[in-house]
């Protein structure tokens, strides 16, 4: 299986880079799964890392599913797009939205089809200058999948998610961050060093309550008001009862700058 992935670590920050750089990073059913088999490794608790950067090695984040791997079969007819979504981009997609640590996504140039869904993922989205969103399904005949029509509509209403995806335009960084799909757009070659910064601080908090907080507002999009509030109590029980919660009280008492361990 060629390495389709490129996972580096510093200082508890986890860069997972699609590396397919001269197919724009297009997802593969192989990148999928090698992407799939890292995020296992973290939310098992493999591995000592606090916060995850997803990005795309060379001049684009990800121009969605690799149609050349379709492109072999005797007939269209032999082709299921439904069926890959539910081996594997499902499985995949699941486990990073339970992902138990920040996910921050790093989009540098295109982000098109499924690499927009990924693209827009993170917990916290950047995006260089450059970078622009698209979605191109309707151009091959097809609708918004890997979690796109979720996401989408959540983060910017019906009204522009429909038009984002029924006009096909493609977005640009200052666009999408004005509709409120991404949270910042910063100089091309501020990218990385940015994201650093920020995944950094992060991986220095309070791992255990991040993740709860996570799963919150996750959950919140299905609960009811009275599911909610009852949530928020039993994930503070949880959160009062870690290593990091008695850090940050005595801290705050101590007028002290809190130095949390992950637990």
């Amino acid at each position: 299986m060629t390495k389709m992935i490129r996972y580096e670590v510093e200082k508890n920050v986890a860069v997972l880079s699609l590396n397919d750089p001269d197919r724009l990073n297009a997802l593969s059913l192989d990148m999928i799964s090698q992407l799939h088999e890292k995020i296992k490794l973290i939310n098992e608790g493999k591995t000592d890392v606090r916060c995850l950067v997803i990005t795309g090695s060379g001049r684009g984040f990800c121009a969605g599913a690799n149609l050349v791997e379709g492109a072999g079969k005797s007939s269209f007819d032999d082709v299921d797009p439904g069926k890959a979504l539910e081996e594997y981009y499902h499985p995949f997609l699941i486990d990073l939205k339970n992902l138990k640590i920040p996910l921050i996504t790093a989009v540098n140039g295109v982000a098109a089809g499924a690499g927009c869904s990924l693209g827009i993922f993170g917990d916290i989205v950047y995006a260089a200058k450059s970078s622009y969103f698209y979605q191109a399904f309707k151009f091959i005949g097809l609708v918004p999948d890997a979690s796109s029509t979720f996401v989408i509509p959540r983060k910017i209403g019906m009204a522009r998610a429909l038009e984002f995806s029924l006009i096909g335009e493609k977005v640009a960084a200052e666009k999408a961050l004005d509709w409120g799909l991404i949270n910042h757009v910063v100089e091309d070659n501020k990218l990385m060093p940015t994201v650093m910064n920020a995944a950094i601080n992060l991986a220095e908090g309070p791992t255990v309550a991040l993740g709860l907080m996570k799963q919150l507002y996750w959950d919140s999009f299905a609960n009811t008001f009275e599911e909610q509030i009852s949530a928020e109590s039993k994930a503070q029980t949880i959160a009062g009862k870690t290593e990091d919660s008695k850090i940050g009280v005595m801290s705050f008492i101590q007028k002290q700058k809190a130095k949390f361990k992950g637990k």
